[in-house]
Formats: C-alpha cells, structure tokens, sequence
C-alpha cells in the first residue's frame, strides 16, 4: 500500500511515471530549543494539516510526510522503492534523510511547521467576524448569520445529510467561528427532509482500504476534536432537528442547549448493529437524562424514538407539527436572539463547567473504545455485511 503524506495529503501534481522529478533537501528546525511539544500537540497539528484552505504545495507536503514518520516511527525503516515507484520514492528519500533524527525533535518540528503554514494560511484568508450575511462554508455545509443567528445548515439532501470527514472539519471550522462571531445563538439544522442519517458510507469504506491503523487513528482525533467543540462552545447551541436523526447526530443532541423536533422526526443509535459503540458523550449524558434503562435501550439494543419519545426522554425540549414547524421554531429563535448574549454566556457556563472535565473525560474514554472497535473483526465484518446489504437496494 502506498503510504500517505502524513497521512492525509497526497501527491496530487504527480501523474506520469516518465516524469521526472527532484525535491529540494528538507531544510529543518533542529534549533537547540528544549522540546515543549507533548503527544497533544503533536496530534491537534495532524488534525490542523487537514483543515488548511491552500494546498502547501508538494514540497512542503513530502516535509510533513517524512516528520510525521519519524515522530510516530523513529528513523526510516522500510526498504527503498523501486526507481519508477516516483511517489513512494519521494516519500521514501524524504524521511531516509532525517536520518537517526530523534522522535522528539521530529515531533516539535512537525508542530513548528503546522504552525507556520497555519498562521500563513490564516493571514492569506483573513475571515472577518460574522458580518456578511453568508459565512464561510461548502455546497455541502452552508452557513450564515443574521438577526443574531447564526445558522450551520447540513446541505446534502440527496444524501440524507450524511457526514462526510471533509464536513467534519469544515463544522469544527464552523463552531470556532461562530463562537467568536457577533451572533446571539447558534443553530445546527439539515436541509430537506432528514436531520441527519449519520456517517456517510465513504468514511468506512476509506477506513476499510489501505494503510487501516494509520487511517482509524486520524479518524479517531478529528472525532475527538469534533464532538470537544461542542462541549466547549460558548453560546447557546440549538439543534432544529427538522427530519429523522441517525448516529452521531442522535448522540450529541445531549451537548446542545434546546433541541426543538418536527413530530416527523425519529432518533436512531444502531450501534450494536455495526459492531460499534456510543460517542459523542452519550455513554454519560443519556442515562443522566432519560435513566440507565432507557439508554441502555438506546445505547445497547438500538431502539428507534419518535420524536414524542425522544421529548419523553428528556432527549428533545419541545415537539411541533411538521405543517408549523419551521415558522414556530424561528419564530422563538429570533425572540431568544435578543435576549442579552453575556448573560446567556454566563448563565451557560456555570452549568457547563460544572461538568465541562468529565464530559472531555468521557469523549476521550468513548473515542479510545471506538478505536479498538473499528479495528476488530466483529466491526469490520459488520460495516462490510451493512455495505453489502445497501449496495444490493
């Protein structure tokens, strides 16, 4: 298998096998600094790499590469490939000359770059705080901001709104703009007739191919990275659940402040079914708010709630007849818009900080299991069994 740029980008501008192609020597920063970059560091700069907007460019990508290998690997341990393998040649000549470079310094130089190629990106793209009415985003997310609100729209209707890994990092991008913008309130809605039906197919069937522990560590520290952003999000954080709910979708609702429901939406955690468990600090906060035997009943055994028993269960604050509730949501949320933002601030974090620790505890622990799961055969062979099934409808 190929190996990827650290781990995530590739060599795009390489095509033709006949091309030839010299890289320039990786020039390093192997300053007598001590080392400060913890394990931490190390895996927010991976995640960071993926959400630059400018592509940096093959030379700087093969240096990311090649520090991302020492750090995790120690000096270059694999045999040298064949001279028209140019690709994985590149790679291959890129981490041989860091030579025996220790893990450390690999570590601090791989955060030093993120760093420097984030700050270059974020200078290059200055964002203005939420002014305009339409935000930053994708034709997959779209977001905008007006009358106090601002609105983070899941925009796949053809796909149910499925999560795709791009989308995650552009909703993490999301929140942390949001949480700095002049907006009162934040809201998560989808567009079309469903909320959300989870993980798009893609995200298992990328992890099922190719290099798969490399792939199930990145993916485990964006989903860690992705549900900490909800529960350290500042504002009042409502979810307009205006369809049926799947997955991920399901379990966050307990990091949000309001969930209002169309009486046309339905609650579904399958875990068990794909050989996984919960995330998005559910294993906590369902059997807090609704008791251990009916989350257990979610959590466990996959239970699908209507919206009625979703509010029953403390799950969703309030229910509305799908023929109003568009109009009767926004409706509250523009009244809710003007109330004073700094009290709604404060008032939210006394009661978030009370438990803000053991929530973080608990997506690290949630997300450390799910690791393990995916890489089981139980849960590939029932992600594989599930992809079967759908391809044949």
């Amino acid at each position: 298998m190929a190996l990827r740029l650290a781990k995530h980008w590739c060599l795009s501008a390489i095509r033709s096998p006949l091309q030839v192609i010299s890289f320039p020597a990786l020039q390093l920063h192997v300053s007598g600094t001590a080392m400060r970059a913890d394990q931490k560091d190390f895996e927010n700069a991976v995640t960071r790499v993926k959400l630059l907007k400018k592509d940096p460019g093959n030379e700087m990508k093969l240096k990311l590469y090649a520090l991302y290998k020492q750090a995790t690997e120690g000096p270059c341990n694999v045999p040298k490939p064949g001279v028209f393998n140019l690709i994985n040649k590149a790679k291959w000549d890129a981490w041989n000359a860091l030579g025996s470079l220790p893990k450390e310094t690999a570590r601090q130089n791989y955060v030093d770059l993120v760093s420097s190629l984030s700050s270059s990106s974020a200078s290059s793209s200055q964002v203005k705080p939420v002014a305009d009415k339409e935000q930053q985003g994708s034709e997959n997310l779209v977001v905008t901001s007006e009358n106090g609100i601002t609105k983070i729209m899941l925009n796949r209707p053809t796909k149910k709104n499925a999560i795709t890994t791009q989308m995650y990092q552009e909703i993490i991008l999301a929140l942390k703009a949001a949480s700095k913008d002049d907006s009162t309130i934040t809201v998560l809605t989808g567009n079309g007739d469903y909320y959300c039906s989870g993980n798009d197919l893609s995200n298992f069937t990328d992890v099922l191919s190719g290099e798969i522990e490399e792939k199930v560590k990145s993916i485990a520290i964006l989903l860690r990275d992705f549900v900490d952003c909800f529960i350290d999000f500042p504002k009042p954080l409502i979810a307009v659940v205006n369809g049926p709910a799947v997955g991920i979708s399901v379990t966050l609702l307990g990091l949000f402040d309001a969930v209002y429901a169309s009486d046309r939406a339905t609650f579904h955690t399958p875990f068990s079914h794909l050989g996984q468990s919960p995330e998005g600090c559910s294993s906590y906060i369902f059997p807090k708010m609704m008791g251990p035997a009916k989350a257990k009943e979610m959590l466990i055994f996959g239970k699908k709630l209507t919206a009625g028993e979703a509010c029953a269960r403390g799950l969703v604050t309030e229910v509305f007849p799908d023929s109003t509730f568009q109009t009767e949501v926004w409706t509250r949320l523009k009244a809710y818009s003007k109330l004073p933002p700094n009290a709604m601030r404060v008032s939210k974090q006394i009661i978030r900080n009370m438990e803000k620790e053991k929530l973080h505890a608990v997506n690290a622990e949630e997300v450390s299991v799910l690791q393990e799961r995916w890489l089981s055969d139980e849960c590939i062979n029932a992600v594989m069994n599930f992809l079967s099934k759908r391809a044949k409808l």
